[in-house]
């Protein structure tokens, strides 16, 4: 049997993407393999946001060079947010002339069709989709987890921060329908999935393409009622489009994860502004203190980027003094950095890379503090933890996330993989807690 390995780079999105990868080349009698000395088909599927991912991709192409020498006839593609990008596209063809295959975030379901031409001609086959408001939902997805799982709700984005290459390189927004959605979650609960995650650039303007009146908490309510389903999560929140109704299904659906991931991206209004955020610190906290106020344990998580174009002091301070009046309890941390195409990276005040990266480190330390103080008050708790994996660290300790996403370890043994159980928690650091498992 054939075998491929799929490198996979990026957000959960690209995840999700190289599982429905894996389920094309499954259904075409390959199988997956880590080992690239065996794999007949080696594809890379890449990410845009950062300019260390895209690096990363070449160094590993060019380290391909003398496996393709000596085994001329493995196929190696590249796929993604990258390829989007014509002129990332050109240069990488111009650079690897051993890359076989090349396609987008738009044509998965292209690909037995791509490979057979490029098997059948011998040279390298490029298929790009630049844009699609059609979504294909004859692709299934080869999980890569029993008991979790993401789902997409939604493909694109339409609000073009000005740091940001993704609207640029997934096409404008576009909602599945509703009764997709709850059909692929409810088969999912049926083969042993407890959890889902519900993906979207963001996921707060789902249905906004839809011929209906119908929107994410609506959504929310609906796959809250499918029955053997334990765990609702959803990335990634816009604050512009955080609503009333969305505190309210937090307050009504007892599946919803009691943790919210809102991205601040900074404190400052002048920042703001200049990155098309589309709201004020004022009305960000605003939001905030209303769920607070009625959800007064939910776990709050942002993204935040040090050194974006014109950041002064004065602004980067007003993202401390923001951290502080929320006390998140983590955060996604992100030094700025230039993407060409985006109307950031013609700014002409960039800022120099050490006072990106002394604010930074001022950022963390201000961060962990208080992640530590929250985690604190688990202290003598008894946690729902659904139970993931065997501890990078020790064979004996599980890995696993409370309801509120905050990972947690604990001694024990890997029939527990996929389960959910009560863990006292007797200790606790920056980022995980430790415990005992309790009956």
């Amino acid at each position: 049997m054939k075998k491929y390995l799929i490198n996979t780079s990026g957000c959960q999105a690209n995840e999700l993407d190289s599982e429905k990868i894996s389920w094309v080349l499954d259904t075409m009698g390959y199988e997956s393999t880590q080992d690239k000395e065996q794999a007949d088909i080696i594809l890379f599927n890449t990410c845009a946001v950062r300019k260390s991912a895209e690096d990363k991709v070449f160094g590993q192409l060019g380290e391909l060079k003398e496996l393709k020498r000596r085994k001329p006839e493995v196929i190696l593609g590249i796929c993604g947010c990258m390829m989007q990008r014509e002129d990332i596209r050109e240069f990488f063809l111009s650079k690897h002339k051993h890359i076989d295959l090349v396609f987008g975030t738009n044509n998965i379901h292209k690909l037995p069709q791509l490979i057979s031409r490029q098997i059948e001609t011998g040279k390298t086959i490029v298929d790009i989709i630049e844009d699609t408001r059609e979504i294909d939902e004859n692709i299934d997805a080869h999980r890569k987890y029993s008991y979790k799982a993401f789902v997409d709700i939604m493909y694109g984005c339409d609000n073009f921060c000005t740091y940001c290459i993704v609207p640029y390189t997934r096409g404008r927004e576009r909602s599945r329908e509703p009764e997709t959605i709850i059909m692929e979650i409810s088969k999912l609960v049926e083969s042993g999935v407890k959890e889902v995650t519900l993906l979207g650039q963001n996921v707060n303007s789902y249905g906004k393409t839809l011929h209906m009146d119908y929107s994410f908490p609506d959504l929310l309510k609906d796959i809250n009622e499918i029955e053997g389903l334990e765990r609702i999560r959803f990335m990634t929140s816009h604050p512009k489009d955080f609503t009333e109704r969305l505190i309210q299904a937090y307050v009504e659906l007892d599946k919803l994860s009691p943790h919210l991931h809102l991205p601040v991206q900074s404190g400052s209004n002048r920042v703001l502004k200049m990155m098309n955020r589309k709201y004020t610190r004022e009305e960000y906290l605003e939001k905030i203190n209303a769920i607070k106020e009625r959800l007064p344990n939910l776990a709050i998580t942002t993204d935040i980027i040090v050194g974006f174009p014109g950041e002064t002091e004065e602004d980067f301070q007003d993202t401390i003094d923001l951290v502080r009046d929320v006390e998140f309890d983590s955060a996604f941390t992100f030094l700025y950095s230039i993407r060409d195409g985006t109307i950031a990276a013609k700014i002409e005040e960039q800022v120099p890379d050490q006072i990106k990266h002394e604010r930074f480190q001022r950022l963390l330390d201000t961060l962990h503090p208080i992640g530590l103080k929250l985690n604190q008050k688990l202290l003598g708790t008894i946690q729902k933890v659904l139970v993931e994996e065997v501890s990078k660290n020790d064979s004996r300790v599980m890995s696993g996330r409370t309801e509120s996403a905050k990972l947690v370890h604990f001694p024990g043994g890997e029939e527990l993989i996929g389960k959910i159980v009560n863990v006292r928690i007797d200790n606790v650091k920056t980022f995980t807690l430790e415990g005992e498992m309790i009956d």
